[in-house]
């Protein structure tokens, strides 16, 4: 079907992309809160334990990455199943897509086992060591149960159905808040735990988010016609083959951009407590501001997938344009607000004068990246709806790895500029890749994929 784009059409295709983001949005952000939540928990605790977990969020959300993003082939392949009318094949590709979360949830288990040996040949100051050891080994023990939630999230999503992510966001948040303070500084007759207490307070809420999720899934009238837990499934390897197909060059796109970010974090770790910790403040705060086009992102891959699913190419580009208009906004928002607030804000985080104004003097640099932070996010999200996920993720990898990282140490360490160097890479990365994607959906958006067929052979 092939509907000519007007005014009017575009308008309520911004209007759909907008009410399907927001509860996604929402729920990214609740998902940053609960950094931010651990980050002015530990800096109140001390400069150490901040530094500590600063290290210890890299080492974790780096790996993380990968299934998240491998993951992320879920909901396109929903939405193009429901926009072409085959909602009966959602059920078993579902089923397929648990057997992958939970075996990408347990070899992460395995790879945060390992990965405190890392730390000494790092060169990350012998201080640190101990501290993000704890709390690595302590989290480790919620990352199936948060592979599985992933899975159960990007199903309701790829249904045009993101309200329960917001709310199983904002309710992990609720209970994070209340049981990292206590377990962190030892109240209600509890020991102080310091870092571990983090570690074991988000492990805990990551179960808790599943299993309210899977109570979700299994008790609500609207998926009760997928049978989603009716039976159950061995793995079939045809089912999860095409998954991988798409997925995992989604996870190492993904990967790649966040680990622009958690490597920087490791290298800014060589250079001592205050430079680590006033990097944990500024990421924190654009972490956060990312959830916004993050989930803008998340509802063009639906509706991109949607449209493609109805062969309607006017559509497609539609909804990856309407995505573009949102973000512009969210992005103004966030870059006005740490242009005019960034000591602020980072005063909130810590008390150590050195911190807050290092800090603060970071959030001026993430400013700089906001738009083109916005751009590339939307645009890798319409091209997963398009399923071209493959080279995507070589200009990805040229962009964060072949410009981005090597600006950010040439300036940050080589040159002597410090934590700033490194943010100015930063930047430089994020906006090479809002180029090199951005020209990539126009051309790939030009016409029907020849193969744009939901990967359910085998389920």
């Amino acid at each position: 079907m092939h509907t000519p784009p007007t005014p009017a059409r575009f308008l309520h295709e911004v209007r759909r992309t907008a009410r399907l983001a927001a509860p996604l949005a929402a729920g990214h952000l609740a998902s940053g809160l609960v950094s931010f939540v651990d980050a002015l928990i530990a800096g109140h605790h001390g400069t150490a334990t901040l530094a500590a977990m600063s290290v210890g969020t890299a080492l974790l959300w780096l790996p993380l990455l990968a299934p998240m993003g491998t993951l992320m082939a879920l909901p396109p392949a929903v939405s193009q199943l429901d926009g072409g009318g085959r909602r009966a094949e959602i059920g078993p590709l579902f089923r397929q897509a648990l057997w992958l979360a939970l075996a990408l949830g347990l070899g992460l288990f395995v790879l945060l086992s390992l990965a405190p040996l890392l730390l000494r040949p790092m060169g990350i100051t012998a201080d640190i060591v101990p501290g993000v050891t704890a709390f690595l080994h302590a989290v480790r023990w919620g990352i199936p149960a948060f592979t599985l939630y992933l899975a159960m999230r990007y199903l309701s999503d790829g249904l045009h159905w993101s309200m329960p992510t917001m709310l199983v966001g904002f309710g992990g948040l609720a209970l994070l808040a209340p049981v990292a303070y206590v377990l962190t500084n030892g109240r209600l007759g509890l020991p102080a735990l310091g870092v571990v207490g983090i570690g074991v307070a988000t492990a805990l809420v990551f179960w808790a988010q599943a299993l309210a999720f899977a109570w979700y899934l299994a008790r609500s009238p609207r998926f009760r016609d997928l049978a989603l837990f009716s039976h159950w499934q061995g793995p079939r390897w045809a089912a999860l083959r095409p998954l991988l197909r798409t997925g995992l060059p989604i996870g190492v796109m993904v990967t790649m951009e966040g680990g622009l970010f958690a490597v920087t974090a490791l290298l800014i770790g060589r250079l001592g407590d205050v430079p680590v910790a006033a990097h944990q403040v500024a990421l924190n705060v654009a972490t956060l501001c990312f959830m916004l086009p993050f989930g803008i992102a998340e509802a063009t891959t639906v509706r991109v997938g949607h449209a493609l699913g109805r062969s309607d190419l006017p559509g497609i580009r539609n909804a990856a344009f309407a995505g573009l208009v949102l973000a512009m906004v969210t992005q103004t928002c966030s870059a006005l607000l740490m242009l005019l607030g960034h000591n602020t804000i980072a005063a909130l985080y810590s008390t150590d004068p050195a911190v807050i104004a290092l800090g603060g003097s970071l959030l001026l640099y993430a400013a700089l990246f906001q738009f083109p932070d916005g751009v590339q996010v939307v645009c890798a999200g319409a091209l997963r709806g398009l399923q071209d996920t493959r080279v995507p993720m070589w200009l990805t990898a040229l962009a964060y790895w072949g410009i981005g990282m090597p600006v950010g140490a040439g300036l940050g360490l080589w040159l002597g500029w410090g934590p700033k160097g490194m943010w100015l890479g930063l930047s430089a990365g994020l906006l090479v890749a809002a180029i090199l994607l951005s020209r990539r959906f126009l051309r790939s958006s030009q016409q029907l994929p020849t193969r744009h067929t939901p990967m359910t052979d085998g389920a």
